[in-house]
């Protein structure tokens, strides 16, 4: 099994909350994402469908790719305060670019 190093990027809209997210790369894919952050969504169980989302996504997705990816996943009635699909697809973006 190959060595993987865990990426990490974060984002804070203006105004908003700071969410974060941590993956690994693999074949040219995200895995073992984790979505953390200071943001608020009700209810609390639709981040893990904000995180399945993301989990097997090809790394060189566009951001507007991504976030429609993102939004796609959110449940129906599910409230995200503070942050948003596209804050969370910029965050991505950021960790893949650290990848150098």
């Amino acid at each position: 099994m190959s060595h993987t190093i865990r990426q990490h990027g974060e984002f804070k809209m203006p105004g908003g909350k700071l969410v974060q997210v941590d993956f690994r790369i693999a074949k040219h894919r995200l895995v073992d994402v984790e979505v953390s952050g200071d943001f608020f969504l009700y209810p609390e169980e639709a981040l893990e469908a904000i995180t399945s989302s993301l989990e097997g996504s090809p790394v060189d997705l566009d951001r507007v790719a991504r976030t429609a990816l993102i939004a796609e996943a959110i449940p129906d009635g599910v409230e995200w305060l503070g942050s948003s699909p596209e804050a969370l697809a910029t965050a991505v973006e950021r960790a893949v670019a650290d990848n150098g």
